[in-house]
């Protein structure tokens, strides 16, 4: 038996998801990975690594703890005696040197380079406060001009907070994507090439136009070019989206990283490296992704504002203490203004919600790998669903049977399913699965001998002394074969909603037939009816045939199908979309989605898809489950309150706090201290804090958010 050799059916296949190594590939394509097209989404976090901003936190955490607990302001506000001993008074100016120096660091670097470019923004907030805090503090310490400007402990507080949340915001964006290392993966790393004394292996950037190559079954095309010996049906799904191996025959064109899935082919390369499909491809991902990074966060937006109203408040504290006060009173309430501005809790409003957020979402299986897909969800107005095994599961089903008359359907499918044991095919297999789930088949142990196949025909093998064949309309044209009308009647009723059609034969003579089709998965029905609830539209996009996408669009009542789509036009409907005024919500599961996926407000991969499809997507759904995208929009727009609030609250503070320290309210008694200002300060963090983990409290399964929709 030949238990390597995969069976063809004509209308059979699937959507075999695209793998690849965990090493990077040589000879590449190179153009859509120059440095010019590689995103930075983290504004003035660019340079900077989660574990420089993780391991910065915890040495000045570690370094605040003494600051803290030397501080005779801390000391008089707790009630316990600050330690003193010979050199006591210089722990705090000493450790707070090190913070400032060691954890401000990136916050002064962010800083200057936002007073260069005039973009004021939180970076710029925090190293004018952090300065100033500074300054004044080594001021008092040395005992110059007399001033009560000890800061050291607030200095230290303010760096290790606004570390925490600099860490916790550089975790919830994630590691740069890598989505086009990803798509280079597809190809392999070597080819064979022919040559006159037989076949050499090299690397594929040695490839040239003209060169002949050895595609063996199972192996990947290593370059875009045309088949010159032999015939196979490949798999294409990673670069068309079609659900069902193309046959390729002499003359035809086949296209790097797609598979020969059952016989070993020759092709003369025609295009290599950037000339070919999967590096077109490559650029419209690197492209779609920059067209949606320049986005702005709620909290710079706010901190920008909060920087002009403290400068402002700063200058006019001054000038006003200069002239009704005392040139004393005018430092202290200038110092006290600017190191009371920086947002402490600010700094928390939006991190601290991003991280409750995401680690929510992972645990009911939706993983957020870009803040700004959280943010835009609760906007969105359309969710475009890819077909291929994401509102279907990807593998074909065995959906129907009809047997002539008298053949019983288990006796069908016994006979069928011992012929297929031996092919390796999705079509094959689908039918030895469907015997082993029938009540009758089941109970039917046949074996097979003399198996053979055939591209794009079918198979043949010998069942208990019988021939049985089995494959679709090529092989009865070959026969000269006409199904019986009670089969051909069921037969015509399955095409016409996009099945394929699968012919049974014992010894030249038509058994039955069974209908062959991509499963819709259990949950999609739900997904699709709760997002219309909410008042979303739902629309499908598929490289599969019109009939099989329309069949599929009727079944779920989706709002709008696009059919027959290639990659290049998957990313055109999106923005066709977007042309129409609806913000576009894509969830894909393969690699011809990946410009889709980037393109759209938000990209939405299913978990079990192809790497690259989940590196062009802002959110990850690690399950299979379509109704997750209703805990996104449910997160999203509980998560954008959270912000909402916090900002409000913590901007609020500052409105009111800095004219209190500035001496508004001096004439009748009222001066907010330096002090009395960090505890405030401090509490403001910790409402903010306690706001946000109310999050923990949402609802996010799928299945009571589809179930609530629906009731």
């Amino acid at each position: 038996m030949q238990t390597n050799h995969t069976e063809q059916h004509n209308p059979g296949g699937h959507a075999a998801h695209a793998t690849h190594g965990q090493a990077m590939r040589e000879g590449r394509p190179h153009s859509a990975v120059d440095e010019e097209h590689q995103v930075h989404s983290h504004g003035d976090h660019e340079g900077h690594s989660t574990a420089m901003f993780r391991d910065r936190f915890w040495i000045s955490l570690v370094l605040t703890l003494p600051v803290v607990w030397f501080s005779p302001m801390v000391g008089h506000l707790l009630g316990y005696p600050v330690p003193e001993f010979p050199g006591s008074t210089w722990v705090a100016p000493a450790l707070g040197t090190v913070i400032f120096v060691y954890g401000g660091t990136p916050f002064l670097k962010g800083g200057w380079k936002e007073a260069k470019s005039r973009e004021p923004g939180m970076m710029l907030l925090i190293s004018m406060a952090i300065t100033v805090a500074f300054v004044a503090s080594w001021v008092t310490t040395l005992g110059i001009g007399g001033f009560e400007l000890d800061f050291w402990w607030e200095l230290a507080l303010l760096v290790t907070i606004m570390l925490l949340g600099h860490w916790m915001e550089m975790r919830a964006l994630g590691a740069a994507s890598s989505a086009l290392d990803a798509l280079a993966e597809l190809l392999p790393s070597e080819a064979e090439r022919v040559t006159d004394d037989g076949t050499v292996t090299v690397p594929i950037s040695d490839l040239a136009v003209d060169d002949v190559v050895l595609v063996r079954a199972g192996a990947r095309v290593p370059a875009d070019g045309t088949l010159v010996e032999g015939a196979a049906e490949f798999d294409e799904s990673m670069i068309t989206g079609e659900s069902r191996p193309v046959p390729r025959s002499a003359g035809e064109r086949v296209v790097a990283g797609t598979v020969a899935t059952d016989n070993t082919v020759r092709i003369r390369v025609e295009a290599t490296g950037d000339d070919t499909a999967l590096a077109g491809i490559q650029k419209m991902v690197a492209d779609a992704q920059a067209s949606t990074s320049r986005a702005q966060a709620l909290a710079d937006r706010a901190a920008a504002l909060l920087f002009w109203f403290a400068l402002g408040a700063a200058i006019l504290t001054a000038i006003a203490w200069s002239v009704l006060g005392s040139p004393g009173d005018a430092v202290v309430r200038t110092v006290t203004v600017l190191v009371i501005a920086c947002p402490h809790a600010l700094g928390l409003a939006i991190p601290l919600v991003i991280a409750i957020s995401t680690e929510r979402a992972a645990k009911n299986g939706v993983l957020i790998r870009n803040r700004m897909a959280l943010e835009r969800m609760r906007n969105i107005d359309i969710v475009l669903f890819d077909k291929t095994g994401t509102l279907t599961k990807g593998e074909h089903a065995v959906t129907d049977i009809a047997a002539a008359k008298g053949i019983a359907e288990g006796e069908l499918l016994s006979l069928a399913a011992a012929a297929e044991a031996d092919s390796e095919h999705p079509v094959a297999q689908a039918i030895v699965t469907a015997a082993a789930n029938h009540p009758t088949a089941r109970e039917l142990s046949r074996r097979a001998t003399d198996f053979t196949a055939s591209t794009g025909r079918g198979i043949t093998a010998t069942v208990e002394g019988s021939t049985i064949q089995v494959g679709g309309p090529n092989l009865l044209r070959e026969l000269g074969l006409e199904p019986p009308a009670e089969i051909q009647n069921r037969a015509d009723v399955w095409s016409s909603r996009g099945a394929g059609v699968l012919h049974i034969l014992r010894d030249g003579e038509i058994i039955g037939a069974v209908a062959v089709e991509d499963e819709i998965r259990p949950e999609s029905r739900a997904a699709v009816k709760a997002l219309q609830r909410r008042g979303v539209r739902v629309a499908m996009v598929t490289g599969d045939a019109v009939p099989v996408a329309e069949a599929v669009g009727a079944e779920l009542g989706i709002d709008e199908v696009f059919a027959e789509v290639l990659p290049k036009d998957k990313d055109t409907k999106v923005a066709e979309l977007q042309a129409r005024g609806f913000n576009v919500a894509m969830v894909g599961d393969g690699v011809n989605d990946a410009p889709a996926l980037a393109r759209a407000e938000v990209g939405i991969a299913i978990g079990a898809g192809t790497d690259v499809a989940m590196e062009s997507a802002g959110v990850v759904l690690a399950g299979n489950d379509p109704r997750a995208v209703l805990s996104m929009i449910e997160l999203s727009e509980a998560s954008y309150r959270k912000m909402i609030q916090n900002l409000v609250w913590a901007s609020g503070y500052n409105v009111v706090a800095v004219p209190l320290a500035a001496g508004v309210l001096a004439p009748v008694g009222i001066l907010l201290s330096p002090a009395v200002g960090a505890v405030l300060m401090s509490l403001s963090t910790i409402i903010v804090a306690l706001n946000a983990q109310l999050l923990r409290r949402v609802d996010l399964e799928p299945e009571h958010l589809a179930r609530s929709e629906s009731g």
